[in-house]
């Protein structure tokens, strides 16, 4: 398959001033029975900006005794104080709601996780600090065809797409997924075809997708070797045109 693709529908990056800000808590439910789903608030959301729907802010966690280690952005770079890091991880910012000052994340509920476990214990009036996102890439919502690949993890990530396409394109959904409880999370988005299958159904999907010559998006993620293997699939045997196929890891099982 060779790629006719519009050049001028490339994806475009934006570039954010790096800024680390305190978050409180404001709420907190449960969603598919999978993910938190947490409602953060505060004045220093004056200014926050996310455009790309897979970014990534890195969400710092508190100390054992509760305390925050806000660090100083200096000309030679970031500056932390003495003392130990604290532990932060990525997340896609799902909403953002400048005249209220609120930030949505839904955290994946799983063992073992800094993040999970936070997320769990949480309650109104906690607070915890995130930094960016640096930088957006901004991809346009109107290819005619579009597919997104993904895990747990990147479900987020799909559900603020979904949210802003059009009802006219045509959207292809496959969820590698480890809990089946997990799939009313997209119910609501009926113009998008979902498919929820284990990792070696979901590689002979692949196989068998028909996809056009031209006017198409993909974005995979998940697991990194699974998110290259799945890449080299479409870009390399199928000659896809790299541009429009935006693989990115977002965790690594080694």
């Amino acid at each position: 398959m060779t790629s006719q693709q519009n050049k001028q529908k490339l994806p475009k990056r934006v570039k954010n001033e790096l800024k680390f800000r305190k978050l409180v808590v404001k709420s907190k439910q449960a969603v598919a029975g999978c993910f938190w789903r947490i409602v953060f608030t505060s004045e220093q959301l004056s200014g926050f900006a996310s455009h790309g729907f897979d970014d990534h802010i890195k969400v710092f966690f508190p100390a054992e005794n509760g305390e925050l280690q806000m660090p100083a952005i200096t000309e030679e770079g970031i500056v932390w104080g003495d003392g130990p890091r604290p532990l932060s991880r990525d997340y896609t910012p799902l909403a953002f709601d400048a005249a209220a000052g609120e930030l949505t994340i839904d955290f994946y509920i799983h063992d073992g996780g800094v993040a999970s476990g936070w997320a769990a214990e949480a309650k109104a009036g906690d607070t915890l600090m995130i930094g960016g996102p640096r930088g957006s890439l901004v991809i346009p919502t109107d290819y005619a065809y579009q597919l997104y690949v993904c895990d747990e993890s990147g479900l987020p990530a799909v559900r603020r797409r979904l949210q802003s396409l059009p009802d006219n394109v045509t959207v292809q959904v496959l969820v590698n997924s480890h809990h089946g409880d997990t799939q009313p999370y997209l119910n609501e988005f009926s113009h998008a075809a979902v498919e929820w299958l284990n990792e070696a159904s979901l590689a002979e999907r692949l196989k068998t997708l028909a996809i056009p010559a031209e006017d198409y998006f993909i974005w995979i993620t998940g697991e990194g070797a699974d998110v290259k293997r799945m890449s080299d699939e479409l870009v390399t045997s199928r000659n896809l045109d790299g541009d429009y196929v935006r693989a990115v890891a977002y965790w690594h099982s080694k």
